[in-house]
Formats: structure tokens, C-alpha cells, sequence
């Protein structure tokens, strides 16, 4: 876990991953100055150190001189070197104008600024927004993203096109690279729905092209796919690759695994909200063509050894006569007819993976609790298995509160694929304030939140009867560092 906290409590901003030999370089804004970009440093892609600053700002009268936003960083094999490409913006200009430039680096540690010829790159039409034109005052075009094909090379990024209703201009920019010599393209995806699509990049899995990019509308990650680069690109019915309160998401190559690092916000406001980088994510394509996240292979290597939960651990809380329960071998079946039970187990793991499998035979409401206290205080996951769908829900009491004592917030809800009558799956991660749950197999929660710190776990009933067997818990190596 990573915040790089400092006297404001959303100093993180948009970032960057890449490998070189065992070491994970993570590189980010930091923010409100945004004056220079920082670089952290893992052996896990998890637990991050501080290193030394990567660039800042330049001089006085330089085209980057205000402020620097978004970059990407990979490995260009044709010089042997490492290129950063960076968001500028000038004081002189009050920051309205964004421009793309460009640094190299031998180690990821030590970074010269080398913009000599056609860089830094500026909008200009027809195809892009620039000074002068008709719309919000201040122009796209940052957040820059090398893809590399066939030995050809196009940077996207975020831009607007010049005409159109102003609050639906954005679109995902394109300049064709050759050496040196960098020439602005159409826009490679122009959806007419966004203000903005922010940190787009771009993955090829098995033959399919997919487009990844941020949007401040209803801060999420949404994905298109096209079997062309520069094909027309679609969405799925569900187009959310990463769920509320997850933002600017960047993909890279981990080996054999293709993993997409983000921020996550809590609060929900791209501009001021507490921000912290979780851990990462796998990408795959699903059954059906779309994208898949699943759960990031490092996981496996930190537990540090499992138990069974047995079904006799759990016990009902709340006194409900009209619930019950029933046990078989490793089976624990729950039932409630009337009003709401909960059946827990405490548990002493600190940080841990709960896995089993669930099979509802009455649908009320049910799911999975956990981090509850004495009180009851503590996060309900419900699990939908008719209508295929999750919610994350903070519920317990406030007691400095008179006339409204009590926390119910719906923290953040997906969805996912069911066959009725069909058992599924779960996997539950809780490492420090993070929190992730996968359905059979694909992560649909993915967040963090620190106000509960309960050590009970278990399941819910209203109106419901359900079936949890083949229970595990693993225990979890601990974070280095968990922001508070």
C-alpha cells in the first residue's frame, strides 16, 4: 500500500508502473503543486519505498515551468535507453495550454529532459482543440501513452476535438512517431459522450485491441475493444473495467502477466479526494471477448499458512427466533424467515484471503460480513445470486450523532454473471485498508476504507437461506506500510 501522505491527505496523483529486473518503479504526480514527479520503488509491486525524485518543473520561462501532469515511462530497445513522456504546462500561459515532452534515462533513477526538435508537441487543428477555439477556456492534451506494434509507434493520449457540444469533445488523441519525427493524427477513438477520456492506454490480448481510459463523470475505469488499431472501437454492455472510486489506470507487462495499476479515491472527488495507490490487478480477456480483472498472482506467495473454517464456529448474534441453523461434514446452511440474522466467527489473522462457496436456496437478502466489532459495526457485502449482483455496504453506529446515530453507506456495487440455482464462489481479501472481493474468479469489489478494524467474520440472512462450504482462511503476510 502507497499514499505518500504528507500535510494534505491526496498528495498521490496519476502514475506509472514499470519493471526492470526484480524491481517494480512507480512513478507519480504529486499533488496540489504538481511540481515535480516522484518515484517509489518495490520488490512486490505492493510495498513501496520512496527513491529519489524522478524531474520537476523547469526554469522560468520554460514551457513546463507551472506545473507537470501525467507520464508514461517504457524501455525504447533501439536506443538502449528509457523514455518518460510528460505533461507541461507554462505559467506565462496560466496552464491553459497542456503539452507532451519527453526525458531519458539509462537507470529509471537518474532523467534528462530532452525536448530538441518537434517536442514539446502542441494541440493544433483540425483534429485537436487549441488556443483560440470556441469551448471551456483551457485545452487537452496530456497523459501521455507509447504504444509499440510491429515496429511502430503511436503516443495516445487525452484530448478534445474542435467542434462538437463543448462538454462532449474529449476523445482519445493520436501522433504517429518515426525516430524523431512525431506526426499528429485523427483522434484514434472520438466516443461524443465524454469531457474527457484521462491516462488512456492500450492493451493487445489474443488478436483484440482494448482501450482503457478514466472518466471524471462517474469516476470509474471504462474499456472499449476493436480487433483493429485503428478500427472502430467498441463497448460491452458492461464497459466498467474498474468499479467507483478507481481511477487512472495504467496497464504494463509483468512477465507473463499483464497487470493494471491505479489510484483509488476515497470520497469520490477526482480533484481533493483521499487518494491510495492499492495493489494491482490482472487483466485477461473473458469467455465472452470482454476484459477480466483477476486477482494479482503475488497473493498466493504471501500467505503464510490456512485453516478451515468450520461450520460449528459460527454462531447466530442477534437472538432472531425465526433463524436457525443446520450442519453437514464442512456444510454450514443458514436460514432466516423472518427479519435479519447474523452468524459469525472470530478470527485472529490480522490480514488474510476467506474463500469458500456459496449456494442460496431461498433469495432474500444475504452475503458475507466482515471487520465487525462487538457492536456490529463493520463492512456487508450482499451477493444477489438471482440478479447477479454485489454491494459493499458500511453499516454500524455513530454514537457522537443524536438523531442520526447510525453509518449506512453503500461504498461500491457490481455485477456479475450467475446461473440460477447455481453455487459460486467467493474470494474475500482484507490486507490492511484494502479490500477485494472475487466471484468465481473475477474481482468485482476493488477499494480502500479504514473505518472499521473488527476482528469478526461471517454471513447475513433476511428473508434468506444459503449454504457456505469448503471455507478457508489464509493468513497474509502483513503491509509494509498501511496509510491511516
Amino acid at each position: 500500500m502507497y499514499s505518500s501522505r504528507g500535510f494534505r491527505e491526496w498528495e498521490i496523483g496519476d502514475l506509472d508502473v514499470v519493471r526492470r529486473g526484480r524491481t517494480y518503479h512507480l512513478f507519480h504526480l504529486v499533488l496540489p503543486n504538481h511540481d515535480y514527479i516522484a518515484h517509489a520503488v518495490s520488490e512486490d509491486g505492493m510495498n513501496w519505498k520512496r527513491t529519489r525524485n524522478a524531474l520537476y518543473t523547469g526554469e522560468p520561462g520554460a514551457w513546463d515551468d507551472d506545473m507537470i501532469w501525467t507520464m508514461h515511462v517504457s524501455r525504447n530497445p533501439a536506443l538502449g535507453l528509457y523514455e518518460m513522456f510528460y505533461t507541461g504546462l507554462h505559467g506565462a500561459e496560466k496552464g491553459y495550454v497542456q503539452r507532451i515532452g519527453r526525458a531519458v534515462s539509462r537507470d529509471l533513477t537518474h532523467w534528462r529532459k530532452d525536448n530538441e526538435g518537434q517536442l514539446p508537441l502542441e494541440p493544433r487543428e483540425p483534429h485537436y482543440e487549441q488556443a483560440g477555439a470556441a469551448g471551456r477556456g483551457w485545452f487537452s492534451f496530456r497523459d501521455p501513452f507509447l504504444f509499440r506494434r510491429d515496429d511502430q509507434e503511436w503516443l495516445l493520449f487525452c484530448a478534445r476535438v474542435p467542434q462538437g457540444f463543448v462538454s462532449r469533445r474529449g476523445c482519445v488523441g493520436l501522433v504517429r512517431r518515426r525516430g524523431s519525427d512525431y506526426v499528429l493524427e485523427a483522434p484514434l477513438f472520438f466516443p461524443r459522450m465524454y469531457d474527457d477520456i484521462e491516462c488512456p492506454c492500450l492493451v493487445a490480448l489474443e488478436g483484440v485491441f482494448y482501450l482503457i481510459g478514466s472518466l471524471r463523470e462517474d469516476v470509474e475505469v471504462h474499456y472499449w475493444w476493436s480487433e483493429a488499431f485503428r478500427g472502430e472501437y467498441q463497448s460491452f454492455r458492461n464497459h466498467v473495467l474498474l468499479p467507483r472510486g478507481n481511477y487512472a489506470a495504467r496497464v504494463m507487462r509483468d512477465g507473463d502477466h499483464v497487470l493494471v495499476f491505479n489510484f483509488f479515491i476515497d470520497g469520490l472527488d477526482v480533484e481533493s479526494g483521499k487518494r491510495t495507490l492499492p495493489p494491482p490487478k490482472e487483466l485477461r480477456p473473458g469467455l465472452h471477448g470482454g476484459l477480466e480483472l483477476v486477482s494479482y498472482y503475488r497473493w498466493t506467495e504471501m500467505q503464510r499458512g490456512s485453516r478451515a473454517l468450520g461450520p460449528g464456529e459460527f454462531r447466530a448474534v442477534l437472538g432472531n427466533p425465526a433463524a436457525g441453523t443446520a450442519q453437514e461434514e464442512d456444510r454450514l446452511t443458514v436460514a432466516c424467515r423472518s427479519g435479519f440474522e447474523l452468524f459469525m466467527t472470530a478470527v485472529e489473522e490480522p490480514a488474510w484471503v476467506w474463500s469458500g462457496e456459496v449456494r442460496v436456496h431461498h433469495q432474500g437478502q444475504c452475503g458475507l460480513v466482515f471487520d465487525l466489532d462487538d457492536q456490529i459495526n463493520g463492512y456487508f457485502i450482499s451477493l444477489d445470486g438471482t440478479r447477479g449482483a454485489t454491494q459493499l455496504r458500511a453499516w454500524g453506529t455513530r454514537p457522537e450523532r443524536m438523531f442520526r446515530n447510525y453509518v449506512y453507506e453503500d461504498l461500491q456495487s457490481a455485477t456479475f454473471p450467475v446461473e440460477p440455482g447455481g453455487p459460486f464462489r467467493f474470494r474475500l481479501i482484507r490486507w490492511g485498508s484494502y479490500i477485494e472481493l472475487s466471484i468465481n474468479g473475477v474481482v468485482r469489489l476493488t477499494l480502500v476504507d479504514r473505518r472499521f478494524k473488527g476482528r469478526n467474520l461471517g454471513i447475513y440472512a433476511e428473508s434468506a437461506e444459503l449454504t457456505l462450504s469448503q471455507q478457508a482462511l489464509h493468513r497474509l503476510e502483513e503491509p509494509g506500510y498501511d496509510p491511516q
